[in-house]
């Protein structure tokens, strides 16, 4: 599975490293809060060589959009989810053309003690 997801670095965190029965490894995670109108704050891995760089290439504040897959894992019963990024991609227009859409107003309804949609009680002939 390979999605996109389009965001703001708010935090990185310290690169992890390791040797495992395949060599050694590095991982670094960073945070990505989401434009949406309920903002998302997703923790995402970067492994190998794209974890070296990453705080030079995409600073915290930095607008992008990354490519991730997600996959889980069952480890003592348990199951573990793993978001990785495979591409990250600098992505300035993305924001500034972003806008959240404004819920809509509702206006009591007296009589019914009911909520109306605002625009469908200002276009009632009464």
């Amino acid at each position: 599975m390979a999605l996109e997801i389009t965001g703001k670095i708010i935090q990185i965190l310290p690169q992890q490293t390791g040797v495992g029965k395949n060599g050694a490894w590095s991982k670094r995670e960073f945070i990505l809060e989401t434009f949406e109108q309920f903002p998302r704050k997703i923790c995402i891995s970067v492994w190998g060589d794209k974890s070296d760089n990453l705080e030079q290439l995409h600073p915290v504040g930095s607008t992008v959009r990354v490519s991730i897959t997600i996959e889980s894992r069952e480890y003592n019963e348990k199951w573990y989810t793993d978001i990785r990024a495979w591409k990250i991609e600098m992505s300035q227009d993305v924001q500034e053309n972003y806008t959240i859409p404004e819920p809509p107003i509702f206006i009591a309804d007296d009589i019914n003690n009911s909520f109306v949609d605002s625009e469908a009680y200002e276009a009632l002939p009464f």
